[in-house]
């Protein structure tokens, strides 16, 4: 499965990368596949691992923010694996740049 998720701390002013880098940290520890861009972590693995990896991203921002906010997305599609590289490459192959 793929899960891309963002986790915002609320009521800490508008600077808030010090936090989401607390999130991201957990990410990149756990050695699951992933990726991190300007409004999403992507992240691929088993439902248990992805989950656990996303909850303890939340626990870390609240630990220093009062409120967070999570937004989560899922593709879960059993068997499938490389999903991160491989949807991209599929449209990149459509748009002829393979």
């Amino acid at each position: 499965m793929i899960v891309a998720f963002s986790v915002t701390p609320l009521g800490v002013g508008e600077d808030v990368g010090e936090y989401v880098a607390d999130a991201v940290r957990v990410v990149r520890e756990s050695g699951l596949p992933h990726r991190t861009d300007a409004m999403f972590t992507s992240l691929e693995g088993e439902w248990e691992e992805c989950m656990d990896v996303v909850r303890r991203a939340v626990a870390a921002v609240e630990a220093r923010a009062p409120r967070v906010s999570l937004v989560l997305k899922a593709d879960i599609r059993p068997g499938v694996t490389d999903g991160l590289t491989s949807k991209v490459a599929t449209v990149d192959r459509y748009l002829g740049q393979d």
